[in-house]
C-alpha cells in the first residue's frame, strides 16, 4: 500500500466541485462534498478519457462532461452499469492539508 500524498490545502477545494490532482503518477478527481465528506476517484472516464473532476456533481454522483456517464464519487461505480468501476482513493484531512492514497483492492 502506498503512502498518503499531500495534494493541497482544504481551502483549495470548492464544495460541490471536483478538482484533478496528481497522486503517485496519475490524475485523481477529489471531491469535497457539501456535507463535509471527501471522496476521490480516478480522474479519467473509462469511455473516452474525459476529466471527471470537470463533471457536474450532484449528491454522490459526478456526470462526465463529454458523454454524461455518471459515477458514484464514493465508490467509483458507473451508475448505469455497476459492474464497471473506476479506481477509488482514500482521502484524509490533517490540519489544513488534504492527503490522498489509492485504496487497497478487494
Amino acid at each position: 500500500m502506498s503512502d498518503f500524498e499531500t495534494v493541497g490545502k482544504v481551502d483549495d477545494f470548492e464544495k460541490g466541485r471536483g478538482r484533478a490532482v496528481p497522486v503517485n503518477g496519475r490524475m485523481v478527481a477529489v471531491f469535497r462534498q457539501e456535507d463535509g465528506d471527501w471522496h476521490a476517484i480516478d480522474d479519467l472516464c473509462p469511455h473516452m478519457g474525459a476529466s471527471l473532476a470537470e463533471g457536474y456533481v450532484e449528491g454522490n454522483s459526478v456526470t462526465c462532461p463529454w458523454h454524461a456517464w455518471r459515477f458514484c464519487v464514493a465508490d467509483g461505480t458507473w451508475e448505469d452499469n455497476p459492474r464497471v468501476k473506476v479506481d477509488c482513493f482514500e482521502v484524509k484531512i490533517e490540519g489544513d492539508d488534504v492527503l490522498v492514497r489509492e485504496k487497497e483492492k478487494e
